[in-house]
């Protein structure tokens, strides 16, 4: 007999916790890292060139991606075998001290690029903890026939705090610098408290028997051997790697547009207003079928996004703003859509003693294809500009969605969320929409 699906996710207290604990994490972590290379961006242009500015910023998405890069075969171990609200709040912990020190330095006046770059690393090692151990928890805490549902309204919440956060770190270092550290550090500090709140949940078996490294490359292994996860993974990876329109809206905002922190803060939202309300939709009517053909348009669709972001450079200055902002929009509503079968795949694909170590190299991927993709923004911008950075990015993420359709048939092939055993038990409900 299958599970009722009469429940809704926000009728358990356990989740309603980890979702206000994630939407005020997620508020924090924009807030603070939207400061950080607005920060970088003017203390670089204060000795350097535009173009060695430029650099800056993609030197800090380096540095947050490093230790993700370094650790992640370790954090997914640790997920698996370790209360994955322990390490979520230890992580949280740390992010609150890293907000706390930018937040002292720079009312004090002592901040500097090193303690940038040092707190940027910071926070790289921390979200290589979280990321793993929070995305594994998610499942835990709602049984899995309403699990998508689940996925969606925890991406509303990710997607209010992409909204919220950048506004919020806009405005609050538009009127006091270090204030939108410290606002940081009390949204890390709540979502702390949210953790605490959080009951039992269960645990996944641990096996003795085999060594941490065997455990560890038993990840890999499972990505490999599944091809319909190891493309959604790959795809959201090169695509969004190539296209990092995001990580250049200070040169945008400050060389281009010339709408100074403010429009900052509008630019940096609007992807995730765009994002919100693809999520808020699935959270209310969870997508169900042509799930693979539908993230693959997606994707094509964030890429002409992205290249129309970066044709508002040549618009008069009186529309260029308005433009902006809804290629924005429009990139935010895309990258959702493909987010959301992404996750989904990976979370109803792996069995739950796996999903630390499939969780971690999916996070690797995504940061990535951000942070990684903030550095080849910044520099490809230093070496032909912003404006032909995102042009070209955009059509790169388009190119490598084709490609990635014919190389990975079981995209196109794949019609719902269920893996082939599920689908085959119950096939009446195999259907097209």
């Amino acid at each position: 007999m299958r599970p009722s699906t009469t429940i809704h996710p926000l009728q358990i207290g356990n989740f309603r916790f980890y979702l206000l604990g994630r939407l005020s994490a997620n508020l924090a972590q924009y807030a603070m890292m939207i400061i950080v290379g607005w920060q970088a961006y003017n203390v670089a242009r204060e000795t350097m060139e535009p173009s060695a500015a430029a650099a800056q910023l993609g030197l800090i998405g380096l540095a947050q991606f490093l230790p993700l890069l370094i650790l992640t075969p370790v954090t997914g171990w640790v997920a698996d075998h370790f209360d994955r609200r322990k390490i979520v709040r230890s992580t949280f912990t740390l992010l609150i001290m890293g907000a706390l020190l930018l937040s002292t330095a720079t009312f004090e006046g002592w901040v500097n690029l090193p303690l940038i770059f040092l707190i940027a690393i910071i926070v790289g090692i921390a979200r290589a903890f979280n990321g793993p151990a929070l995305g594994a928890l998610a499942p835990n805490l709602v049984p899995r026939a309403i699990l998508p549902q689940a996925i969606a309204i925890s991406s509303v919440a990710w997607q209010c705090g992409m909204i919220i956060g950048p506004a919020l770190g806009g405005y609050a270092y538009a009127i006091e610098p270090w204030g939108a550290y410290a606002l940081s550090a009390a949204l890390y500090t709540f979502a702390l408290i949210c953790m605490f709140l959080i009951g039992l949940v269960p645990q996944p078996p641990r096996d003795a028997n085999r060594s941490p490294v065997a455990q560890i490359l038993d990840g890999f292994r499972y990505v490999r051997g599944n091809r319909l996860v190891l493309a959604a993974i790959t795809l959201d990876l090169f695509a969004v790697l190539l296209a990092g329109a995001t990580a250049l809206l200070p040169i945008y905002a400050r060389d281009i547009l010339h709408v100074g922190s403010r429009g900052l803060g509008h630019l940096a939202a609007s992807p995730a207003v765009g994002a919100a309300i693809i999520a808020l939709w699935f959270s209310i009517r969870p997508l169900k079928y042509n799930v693979g053909l539908k993230m693959i348009l997606s994707v094509i669709a964030f890429g002409l996004a992205t290249i129309l972001f970066g044709c508002t450079a040549f618009l008069p200055r009186s529309i260029a703003m308005e433009v902006g902002i809804a290629s924005l929009v429009a990139l935010g509503c895309a990258d959702m859509f493909s987010v959301f079968v992404r996750q989904s795949l990976i979370q109803i694909h792996t069995p739950d003693t796996m999903r630390g170590r499939v969780g971690s190299l999916s996070q690797l991927t995504i940061s990535a294809s951000n942070e990684l993709g903030e550095a080849e923004s910044g520099f490809l911008a230093a070496l032909i500009g912003p404006i032909a950075a995102v042009i070209a990015g955009g059509v790169g993420a388009i190119v490598i969605t084709l490609i990635w359709s014919r190389l990975f048939p079981e995209l196109l092939q794949a019609r719902t969320f269920d893996p082939p055993d599920m689908r085959e038990a119950h096939p009446s409900e195999e259907k097209l929409s």
